[in-house]
């Protein structure tokens, strides 16, 4: 298989680069000593592997929606891969992108949902990051 262009493998990278570094943020917050703010720790988590499915999709030259539905994403994704169904759980992020960033009736993020989001947007980005490097992308 051919390298893909280096203008598209750019683009790739700049969305792992923020979807890494949602990551990472994710994880430090759960580090505060006092009140950590796990409403954060998910949203960060769902941006993460928002991202990643975005660059996918980049790569592919896939026109997506504005939306941070992982569920439409990884519709979009499965129309050109075959390991969408190994992160169908992330699906279950969706509602941090929204509910975690404004007040509003919803119920408050608990320190085992944070931690069961890094955990599930991690294996998302993994998975991504081995689909992108099976395409000759390096990240």
């Amino acid at each position: 298989m051919t390298a893909p262009p280096d203008e598209i493998v750019a683009k790739v990278r700049e969305w792992a680069g923020h979807a890494d570094d949602d990551l990472r943020v994710a994880e430090h917050t759960l580090t505060l000593p006092e009140e950590c703010p796990y409403r954060l720790v998910a949203y960060h988590a769902q941006q993460c592997a928002e991202k990643y499915l975005k660059a996918f999709l980049v790569l592919r030259g896939i026109d997506f929606p504005f939306t941070h539905n992982i569920a439409r994403l990884l519709e979009l994704c499965s129309e050109h891969a075959g390991w969408t169904d190994a992160i169908k759980d992330a699906e279950e992020l969706t509602p941090f992108a929204i509910t975690a960033r404004y007040p509003g009736d919803d119920e408050p993020v608990s320190e085992p949902e944070a931690r069961r989001a890094i955990k599930t947007a991690a294996h998302a980005r993994d998975t991504v990051r081995t689909a992108l490097g099976a395409e000759n992308v390096i990240l």
